[in-house]
């Protein structure tokens, strides 16, 4: 059963809650990347778009790897997460092993080589932003549910599956809503 905490925190989940009512973030999960008084900052990591990196972004070095709808803010922008540490210099540790960005130069050359792949790194247009004190108040309204970044592996997990595991896994009425359909009058 996974850890529902009180108050979000860098590197926490935020998952929605089956009624949120905001079609940015129906069934969403959001990975925390920063969270402070003067606003927080995440990105959803399970809605892949029909983007490939290849197709986005000129200059880069082939790679098969899909990208991710981060969130409704500058969804013209590249962000990255990833799990190889100070290979990437420049990335900001979220938690553990995972980062938050870094210099594209060597994330290039580790592509070249083969060094980096699917497992390792995941790519978003956009990103999810709050406020100070919004999203605390929507945590209040019983928006979200807070978990331990843990409860999933956002880099080896079926990102179509990840919210109804999380519903299935935290017990209560949640196990109930996971198998529902998105509109609930089409059932």
């Amino acid at each position: 059963m996974p850890n529902v905490l009180n108050k979000p925190q860098k590197g926490s989940l935020l998952v929605a809650e089956p009624f949120l009512g905001d079609t940015n973030f129906d069934r969403t999960v959001v990975l925390l990347t920063e969270h402070n008084e003067e606003g927080s900052v995440g990105f959803v990591i399970n809605k892949p778009l029909e983007l490939t990196l290849d197709e986005v972004v000129i200059g880069f070095p082939s790679f098969e790897s899909r990208i991710y709808h981060g969130g409704p803010v500058q969804q013209d922008s590249l962000f990255f997460l990833h799990n190889k540490g100070s290979l990437i210099p420049g990335g900001e540790l979220i938690k553990d092993d995972l980062y938050w960005g870094g210099d594209l130069e060597p994330l290039k050359e580790m592509i070249k080589l083969g060094l980096i792949d699917q497992e390792n790194i995941r790519f978003f247009l956009g990103y999810s932003g709050w406020g100070g004190g919004q999203l605390d108040l929507e945590i209040t309204e019983k928006s979200w549910l807070v978990l331990e970044h843990e409860t999933i592996d956002m880099f080896k997990d079926t990102p179509s599956e990840m919210w109804k595991n999380i519903m299935m896994g935290v017990g209560g009425s949640y196990p109930l809503w996971a198998n529902s359909p998105m509109d609930p009058n089409l059932n």
